[in-house]
């Protein structure tokens, strides 16, 4: 059984279709299209996976050090971090360590308790896809990346803190 797929996500500022399948440890693989699959399906399955001809993203829970697996999941196109609750940010920090440390350019999708208030800030970490849920409005969502423009710490995203700005207009 695969789990829902949500019809609307962001990615890269854009409200798009959402091309990936994502499928339950027990799902059939699909013909053709997007999947993404748990880590541990990833791993029991990588050969069979490897020739499916599928794109293959994997979801990688938030307890994992993706320093671990960063040249694991390093060609996959992409990798989807789990936000269980919103109050929980270890997934921040592992898309942040993705791309600052291990300078992965695929796509970072956050998935789970994908809130309005937090998605400027998960932008900010390096993650550039969001599920978002059905009661939440995709217009409204998007208009969150432009709620602020300044920063009060360096981040993913190469954001102007407000310490740089300081020392730019003093100089």
């Amino acid at each position: 059984m695969s789990a829902p797929t949500p019809a609307t996500v962001i990615v890269d500022g854009r409200i798009v279709e959402n091309e990936w399948l994502s499928l339950a440890d027990d799902a059939a693989l699909p013909a053709s299209g997007k999947v993404i699959v748990s880590l541990k399906r990833f791993r029991a399955e990588r050969a069979v996976l490897d020739g499916s001809g599928l794109a293959v993203g994997v979801r990688i829970p938030n307890t994992e050090d993706v320093a671990t697996l960063a040249r694991e999941l390093a060609g996959q196109p992409l990798i989807a971090v789990e936000i269980p609750k919103m109050a929980d940010g270890r997934a921040y920090s592992q898309a942040r360590v993705l791309r600052e440390r291990y300078a992965y350019r695929g796509e970072i999708r956050a998935q789970g308790d994908v809130m309005h208030d937090l998605l400027f800030n998960m932008a900010r970490c390096g993650i550039n896809a969001f599920e978002l849920r059905a009661d939440q409005d995709a217009q409204d969502c998007l208009r969150a990346f432009a709620d602020f423009d300044l920063a009060y710490q360096q981040a993913a995203d190469g954001i102007e803190t407000v310490l740089q700005r300081r020392r730019r207009l003093a100089a």
